[in-house]
C-alpha cells in the first residue's frame, strides 16, 4: 500500500466522521485516577502500551513488537537504571560509555541515539552530538514500553531499531500514601529514596519522587553521585477536563571510567579496577523537563491531548579518554585530552485529537496531530584536540600517575544551532469485520538547520539546511481467538545521518537515510491467561548511508545500505506453586550491504556493537507471603568494535538474585545481588575496541523499605 492510499484512508476517516452511539469509548478520557497505577505488578498482552500506537491499543491489536516492564518488576529485580531495565527486553544490548552519556542501545542490527530512540513520557529531547543523557533513574518509573522496528510515523526521525518510552509515577487520587528507601551495598554505595502522592484536595492530587545515591566506584577514584527528582500535580477542573503539570530533574555525575585497555590485543583482569584518567577529570550531566499536559472529552466520541514541554541539557566533559597499548614501545601511551561542553534547550507543543466513528460502515477509530519543536545547540570544546605530546604520554599500567588535564588546542566555542522541526500525523484502526483489523499511520516531518561554526580568528561561517521526509505504516491483525491473534505490518522510518541539531556543514548536505521494515509475528494468552509467548520475524533495509567514494576516498557519498533479518520470542508463565518465569531471545543477521570504509569493500561485514544473539531469564518465587526470592541469566553475544570486523568483544553471560522479607507490616527488607559469579565480561567498548568497558564485579545491595 502506498503511502498516497494511506493517506487517503486516514483523509477519509476524518470526513466521514459522525457521532455513533455504538462506536466503542475512546481510551483517553480525562477520567479521575483512583489508584496509583505503579502498584500493578503484572501487565500482559491485554495491557494498553504507549509505544507501538497513539491510539492505546494493547499488544494483541497492535501489529508490532511490544514490550512492557512495571516500575515494580524493574525494582523487584533489582534493576538500578533504566539502561539495566531496558536490557532484559527482547533483543535490545547496551553499548552505553562516557562519550555518548552511557545510555546508547543496540536493537534489530541497528544501534545509537540516532536509529534507537529514547522518550521520556512520550517527549523526546533530539540528541546532540550522539548523545542522550536522561532518563536514567528507575525510581520513578511506572512503566517501560519498548516498540522494537522503525516507528518513524509515530515518533519522527531516528527510529528505525527500536523506541523506548519511559513512563514516570503518576498521581492518584485517594489518602497520600509515603514510600521510603535507605539503601547501602558494596563500594559504600548509598540510596536514600521517597515516593509521596495522593489526594490534597477532591480536585487536585500530586506525585513527588526524590531519589539519591552516591558510590566509591568499583575502579580506583571512580567516585559517583546521582540525584534526580520528578514532580507532578493533576487538576481534576472537571469531569471530561484534566491538567497535570510536571517537573523533572536530573544531575549525574557517574563513575568516569572510558575502559580497560587491551594489552597485545588481550585483556588483563588485573587491571580490571584501574582508571587512567587525570585527577582534575569532569564528567557532569544535567537536565531538566518541564510539561503541561492537558486532556479533554470534548464529546463521547472525540477527545484532544495537548502537552506543552520545555526541555534543558547542559553535558560537561573533560578527559584524557583514550589509553591505548603501544606494541613498538611496548607500553601504555594516554592521549585523547578532550573538552567538551553541551547547552542545550528545547520548546516544543504537541496537539493530538481522537475520533471514534464509522468509516463505511465499520467501526474505526483515528488520531490526527501535529507536533513542533525549536531545539538551541551551543558546543564549547578544544576542537582539533591536539595534544600537548602527539604522540601520547606514557603511563606505568599498574601504578598511574594521574597528571593533569592539558592540551595544545585551546577551549573555546565552535557552533550554535537553532533546529525547527514541524510534522504533522494521522493513525487509524479499523474493524474491518469481527477478527480482522487494519492499522495504518502516515508522518510528515519538515525540519529546518540554522548554524553558525565560529573560527579561532573570530570569524563566523553561517549555513542553513532544510531536510522533509515522509514516513508510513500498514499492518493486518487477525484475531484467532479472544486471546490469540497474528499480524503482519510493513513500516518505514528515517534517520539523520547525525544528529540533525549538530550536523556540521558537510553533513548538511546529504539527505535523511531510509528503511523498510516488513514483520510477521503470533501473540497468544493460554492456560487461563496464566501464560503467554510471542514470536516475531522481520527483515529491515535501511538504504542512503554514508559511505566512501570508491573513485576518490576523501569523499562522502550517500549510496550504503544496511540490513537486517531477525526471529524474536518471548514466554512469560505464572506456574503453580507461586513460581513466575519470564524468558526471551532473539537471533540478528546484520550486515552492510554496500559500503565502502576509505576505499575499502566492508560488504558482508556485521555493524559494530550488534551482538547476533541475546537472551535473558526471570524466575521468580514466593516463598512465603512475607518471602519473595528471584534470579536472573542475561547473555549476550560477541560483538565487533570495528566495522573492518577485526576486533571483537566475547560475548557474556551474568546472573543476577534478588530476595525480600517483609519483616512488618509496613516494613520490608530486600538484598541484591549482582553478577553472583564475579564474571568478567565487557558491556561495551571505547577508541575503536582498544577499550573495554568493563561490567560491575560481584556486589551486594541492602534495602529497606517503609511506607506509612
Amino acid at each position: 500500500m502506498n503511502t498516497y492510499l494511506l493517506s487517503s484512508l486516514c483523509l477519509l476517516a476524518i470526513n466521514s466522521a459522525h457521532a455513533d452511539d455504538t462506536a466503542p469509548s475512546l481510551m483517553l478520557p480525562a477520567a479521575t485516577i483512583t489508584a496509583p497505577e505503579v502498584d500493578a505488578e503484572q501487565i500482559d498482552l491485554k495491557t494498553a502500551t504507549s509505544a507501538g500506537s497513539r491510539l492505546n491499543l494493547n499488544s494483541l491489536e497492535t501489529p508490532a513488537s511490544v514490550e512492557s516492564l512495571t516500575g515494580a518488576q524493574i525494582r523487584a529485580r533489582g534493576d538500578r537504571s533504566v539502561q539495566s531495565a531496558v536490557t532484559r527486553t527482547t533483543g535490545i544490548s547496551n553499548n552505553g560509555n562516557p562519550g555518548n552519556g552511557g545510555s546508547s542501545y543496540s536493537a534489530r542490527g541497528f544501534v545509537g541515539e540516532g536509529s534507537v530512540m529514547q522518550l521520556y513520557d512520550g517527549v523526546r529531547m533530539y540528541s546532540g552530538a550522539g548523545t542522550v543523557t536522561f532518563p536514567v533513574d528507575d525510581w520513578s518509573v511506572e512503566r517501560i514500553d519498548v516498540l522494537r522496528g522503525p516507528a518513524s510515523v509515530l515518533y519522527g526521525e531516528g527510529a528505525t531499531g527500536a523506541v523506548i518510552n519511559v513512563i514516570p509515577k503518576k498521581p492518584f487520587t485517594g489518602e497520600i500514601e509515603n514510600h521510603i528507601r535507605l539503601g547501602y551495598g558494596s563500594y559504600d554505595t548509598q540510596q536514600q529514596a521517597l515516593d509521596s502522592g495522593g489526594s490534597l484536595t477532591d480536585t487536585l492530587s500530586y506525585r513527588l519522587n526524590i531519589n539519591h545515591t552516591q558510590s566509591n566506584g568499583w575502579i580506583d577514584h571512580g567516585d559517583s553521585e546521582n540525584t534526580f527528582i520528578s514532580a507532578a500535580l493533576r487538576w481534576q477542573a472537571n469531569d471530561d477536563l484534566a491538567f497535570t503539570l510536571s517537573h523533572d530533574y536530573g544531575d549525574q555525575t557517574p563513575q568516569n571510567d572510558f575502559g580497560v585497555p587491551l594489552i597485545n590485543g588481550h585483556y588483563h583482569k588485573s587491571l580490571r579496577d584501574k582508571n587512567y584518567n587525570v585527577r582534575d577529570a569532569k564528567l557532569h550531566y544535567n537536565d531538566q523537563w518541564t510539561r503541561l499536559n492537558s486532556e479533554w472529552q470534548i464529546s463521547d466520541n472525540l477527545s484532544a491531548s495537548n502537552e506543552l514541554y520545555y526541555l534543558k541539557a547542559q553535558r560537561r566533559w573533560q578527559n584524557a579518554e583514550n589509553h591505548a597499548w603501544n606494541e613498538d614501545r611496548q607500553t601504555l601511551l594516554r592521549s585523547g585530552y578532550f573538552s567538551i561542553k553541551h547547552e542545550q534547550e528545547q520548546v516544543g507543543d504537541r496537539q493530538t485529537f481522537t475520533l471514534n466513528h464509522d468509516l463505511f460502515g465499520l467501526d474505526s477509530r483515528t488520531l490526527v496531530g501535529a507536533d513542533y519543536n525549536r531545539i538551541h545547540f551551543n558546543l564549547h570544546s578544544n576542537a582539533p584536540y591536539n595534544d600537548v605530546d602527539p604522540s601520547g604520554q606514557p603511563i606505568d599500567r599498574y601504578h598511574p600517575d594521574r597528571g593533569a588535564f592539558e592540551s595544545a588546542s585551546p577551549y573555546r566555542q565552535q557552533f550554535t544551532s537553532t533546529t525547527q522541526q514541524v510534522s504533522l500525523f494521522a493513525e487509524n484502526r479499523t474493524q474491518l469485520s469481527d477478527r480482522l483489523s487494519l492499522v495504518t499511520g502516515v508522518r510528515r516531518d519538515i525540519v529546518h538547520m540554522d548554524r553558525d561554526d565560529y573560527a579561532a580568528n573570530g570569524d563566523t561561517a553561517r549555513s542553513h539546511r532544510s531536510l522533509s521526509a515522509n514516513s508510513w505504516k500498514v499492518g493486518l491483525v487477525y484475531e484467532l481467538t479472544p486471546d490469540m491473534s497474528i499480524y503482519a505490518q510493513q513500516a518505514t522510518s528515517v534517520d539523520g545521518v547525525g544528529g540533525l541539531i549538530s550536523l556540521d556543514q558537510t553533513q548538511q548536505n546529504f539527505d535523511l537515510a531510509r528503511a523498510r521494515q516488513t514483520e510477521i509475528g503470533f501473540k497468544h494468552m493460554f492456560w487461563d491467561q496464566r501464560g503467554e509467548w510471542t514470536l516475531a520475524a522481520y527483515h529491515i533495509v535501511k538504504k542512503d548511508l554514508l559511505t566512501t567514494d570508491p573513485n576518490n576516498s576523501n569523499l562522502q557519498v550517500q549510496v550504503g545500505e544496511q540490513s537486517s533479518n531477525g526471529l524474536e520470542a518471548s514466554l512469560d508463565l505464572q506456574l503453580s506453586n507461586r513460581w513466575q518465569l519470564q524468558a526471551n531471545a532473539s537471533v540478528v543477521r546484520a550486515q552492510y550491504d554496500t559500503f565502502d570504509d576509505e576505499g575499502v569493500s566492508r560488504n558482508g561485514n556485521r555493524p559494530t556493537d550488534v551482538p547476533r544473539r541475546t537472551a535473558n531469564l526471570w524466575l521468580s518465587k514466593a516463598i512465603t507471603d512475607n518471602v519473595k526470592a528471584g534470579a536472573g541469566v542475561r547473555y549476550v553475544d560477541s560483538r565487533y568494535a570495528d566495522i573492518a570486523n577485526t576486533v571483537e568483544l566475547p560475548s557474556y553471560t551474568v546472573v543476577d538474585a534478588t530476595v525480600s522479607w517483609k519483616a512488618l507490616p509496613k516494613t520490608t527488607l530486600g538484598l541484591r545481588l549482582n553478577n553472583l559469579f564475579n564474571r568478567r565480561y565487557a558491556v561495551s567498548q571505547y577508541n575503536g575496541g582498544q577499550q573495554w568497558i568493563m561490567g560491575e564485579p560481584r556486589s551486594f545491595f541492602v534495602t529497606a523499605d517503609y511506607s506509612f
